[in-house]
């Protein structure tokens, strides 16, 4: 007697196979490391703490004292 085969089971884990090697290529091609994510958080940082550094305050964009004081 023959065994009842889940065609659906296969489908499905064929799918997820398929899904997977995508995934693992996608990985390599888009994905960075660790270190990569840290090292582009620290330089952002940095980059925004220059740039506050070097902000004017809001009387210096005026022009100093309004006049007629």
């Amino acid at each position: 007697m023959a065994d009842i085969v889940n065609l659906n089971r296969f489908r499905k884990q064929k799918a997820r196979a398929e899904k997977e090697v995508k995934a693992e290529e996608n990985r390599v091609r888009y994905g960075r490391t660790k270190a990569e994510k840290h090292k582009a958080s620290r330089e952002a940082d940095i980059e925004a703490a220059r740039l506050d550094a070097h902000r004017r305050e809001a009387a210096d964009r005026d022009g100093g004292e309004p006049e007629g004081a």
